[in-house]
């Protein structure tokens, strides 16, 4: 399959904008194709790009104020009366704080209810660790019935916004703050449960989502100014996992490194060292939060300092690639 990306994926220049306005766009998209579709929110309607789609459809809108237990609550309900809600706060809050209302009234009774949570990972910058969601991958991935999803762009951000509106299942989408390089097009392909190789190679692969996959594919450069050739795989979906074209990958390096902008246990990490493990034991080297909570500073300090560079995904893959 050919994947399109932007002509210069390694422009110093390349457009750049918060995944979540991705989501704004989709949303009000996806209100205008299902009248079923709603909006609820937890004070938080500008921030998490909701305030589109409240101005077109204030009769389809509800803010419901600092209520994250409410909002998936309500949502359920509304769900269970023909609806498509959609509910979003800071991936802190949900599911930071509401994820036994998630389990009990969303996925328990198999809801379509679609839960967005902004402001997820580090680059929450200087509001520090208790705002910046790292867990959330973790979480949600083990809820049965749940679909997971880490747009890299704000571009596929509304993709999977229009995909998760019109599927029947509970899904829940990390959101970034800060503005991202935009590297996917219009024409990049997006379907729910597939993963896309974005750059390929032969001698290691990097599974990488979210956030992360941008530093993949500089990893992927570095890589190749040492001579090795690294295949970058984006997973946009990390529940129900593409399982073919990662093992379809591993068989050809034999060696492999994930990337997320989260917590490694039980996050994207977590999931490919389960796979490996039952299918294709190969080294494996995990690139993201290692058992630490975030810390104030400004997004780009603390991606090097907790190493999510892609110059620490090179250096994960020449260590993987030694152990081969």
């Amino acid at each position: 399959m050919v994947v399109y990306l932007v002509d210069d994926v390694y422009a110093n220049d390349i457009a750049q904008e918060p995944i979540r306005a991705g989501f704004g766009r989709g949303l009000v998209e996806a209100g205008k194709r299902d009248d079923n579709v709603v909006g609820i929110c937890a004070d938080l309607t500008g921030s998490t790009k909701m305030d589109d789609f409240a101005k077109n459809f204030p009769e389809r809108f509800i803010e419901a104020g600092i209520a994250e237990q409410n909002i998936v609550t309500v949502g359920a309900g509304m769900a269970a009366m023909g609806k498509v809600p959609f509910v979003s706060s800071y991936a802190a809050f949900s599911p930071g704080r509401n994820w036994e209302q998630i389990r009990t009234t969303i996925c328990l009774n198999d809801r379509p209810v679609k839960i967005i949570g902004s402001h997820a990972g580090l680059s929450v910058g200087p509001d520090g660790a208790t705002h910046q969601m790292l867990e959330d991958i973790a979480l949600m991935r083990v809820l049965p019935n749940m679909t997971v999803f880490a747009p890299c762009d704000s571009l596929e951000a509304e993709r999977i916004t229009l995909a998760m509106a019109a599927d029947s299942r509970p899904g829940y989408m990390r959101l970034a703050r800060e503005a991202t390089p935009i590297i996917t097009t219009s024409k990049t392909p997006f379907e729910i449960g597939k993963a896309y190789v974005y750059h390929e190679g032969k001698d290691v692969t990097i599974v990488a989502t979210g956030t992360m996959t941008y530093q993949a594919l500089l990893a992927a450069k570095i890589l190749a100014k040492d001579g090795i050739d690294a295949e970058v795989v984006h997973v946009p979906t990390i529940k129900p996992l593409d399982e073919e074209t990662i093992l379809r990958s591993v068989r050809k390096t034999r060696a492999v490194v994930t990337a997320e902008e989260g917590q490694i246990a039980g996050g994207l990490g977590g999931a490919v060292a389960e796979l490996l493990a039952e299918n294709m034991p190969v080294p494996l080297r995990r690139v993201g939060m290692r058992d630490h909570f975030g810390e104030s500073g400004e997004p780009a300090e603390l991606f090097k300092h907790f190493g999510l560079t892609g110059m620490h995904i090179a250096l994960a893959a020449h260590d993987a690639i030694d152990r081969k």
